[in-house]
């Protein structure tokens, strides 16, 4: 058992009151948070717990990367550079850039090879507080690297102390000599079945645009992710408006992902389902895009957001959740207060995980301690993470 006392806790919601930020004291056992609230009501239980004081610091849940592609190989370091002397994407897609560079390089690697470039990105997560990561597959666009993609996503929980959720996002591209048609057909859906049989998937997604996949073809995915039991997200309306919001709704999909140009459509049909809105400012950074996401809607409606950093080696070669936070701010005119849940509970609501995202009795005990006493200083630094311990399933780590 553990008691952490004089925290600044935040976010926390108490009772039917929701407050950014209190002194309390928290109690964990068995891996779950048993109390939080004055020390002077700390159940008789903990009289022998272990005691760490902690002098006023900051206590948020467990930071989440909810939107993440961290196993794969290569770098597109170069195609940057090209891109920085004037090259366009479809120059460099020519010439055998772009994502079929990463696939060609990752169905290269062997499972060693990927596992421990993943370790080195979760590596800089876990420095920055995150005990949560979601793993995309989606750079092998064959059976065989697919699955040694999820199996690796897998296997990072036996090597690090954080919690890895597995989407399979065999419907990101297609080799341009098949269509999309007859990849989905021929492997896309087979290796969704084959990683569903073999316990590897938690979830589905794909990439619904128009240098993508059509609603239509998405719909024959997500069918097959509901005849496996599976929740569906979407990456959309990134580039311009699919419809792909819409259609992830009426699946009941846990996130839609980007969403610079969703229409008021898009936005209702999310509202009404209860979806979470991942945005990737990362991703808008790099690509230097202009079209903003209709944030100021999507509060209007009601509509979670959450933050993720997209880690990926194309469009966000980024691994650093605070900078997320503060590109959400400075960027999307985000509030402290939403950056700090977009990384917490809307967070673990986009995973569809009920048990973590806020410091509240029975929740996991997955914490992260800070030298701040200002909430609003994980949003508000730039390129600092002043971590000062985690908590991972109870235990000090």
């Amino acid at each position: 058992m553990l008691l952490l006392t004089d925290a600044l806790i935040a976010p926390i919601n108490r009772g039917n009151a929701v407050e950014y930020s209190w002194i309390a004291t928290i109690a964990v056992a068995d891996g779950q948070i048993a109390f939080v609230g004055n020390p002077d009501d700390i159940p008789a239980t903990f009289a022998e717990a272990s005691r760490h004081s902690l002098a006023g610091r900051l206590v948020t849940p467990g930071l989440i990367d909810c939107h993440t592609h961290l196993v794969y190989a290569g770098s597109r370091a170069r195609e940057f550079e090209l891109r920085q002397q004037g090259a366009t994407y479809e120059t460099i897609m020519r010439a055998g850039g772009g994502i079929f560079s990463t696939v060609a390089a990752t169905r290269a690697a062997s499972a060693e090879e990927l596992l421990a470039g993943a370790l080195k990105r979760i590596d800089r997560l876990i420095a920055e507080g995150v005990t949560t990561v979601e793993i995309k597959s989606g750079y092998g666009l064959d059976r065989d690297t697919e699955l040694r993609m999820l199996r690796v996503a897998r296997d990072i929980e036996q090597h690090r102390a954080i919690r890895v959720s597995t989407t399979f996002l065999g419907a990101h591209a297609f080799p341009k000599e098949i269509g999309a048609d007859a990849y989905l057909e021929e492997t896309c859906l087979p290796t969704l079945k084959k990683a569903a049989a073999e316990g590897l998937v938690d979830a589905v997604d794909g990439f619904c645009e128009n240098v993508g996949f059509s609603a239509t073809q998405m719909a024959r995915v997500f069918d097959v992710a509901r005849e496996l039991g599976l929740p569906v997200k979407l990456h959309a309306e990134q580039l311009s408006d699919q419809g792909g919001a819409a259609l992830a709704a009426r699946y009941g999909a846990l996130s839609a992902d980007h969403l610079e140009y969703v229409g008021d459509d898009g936005i209702a049909a999310m509202a009404a389902s209860d979806m979470v809105a991942v945005l990737l400012p990362g991703a808008f950074y790099m690509l230097k895009e202009t079209q903003l996401p209709p944030v100021e809607k999507l509060r209007a409606a009601g509509v979670p957001m959450a933050l993720a950093t997209d880690g990926n080696p194309g469009s966000a070669p980024m691994s650093s959740i605070l900078l997320a936070m503060n590109m959400g701010a400075v960027l999307f005119g985000l509030t402290p207060e939403e950056c700090l849940r977009g990384v917490t509970e809307h967070a673990a609501q986009a995973l569809g995980l009920s048990d973590r995202g806020t410091i509240a009795v029975g929740m996991r005990a997955d914490l992260a301690i800070w030298d701040v006493t200002d909430p609003a200083e994980l949003s508000y630094r730039i390129g600092d993470a002043p971590l000062y311990q985690r908590v991972f399933e109870g235990r000090l780590c």
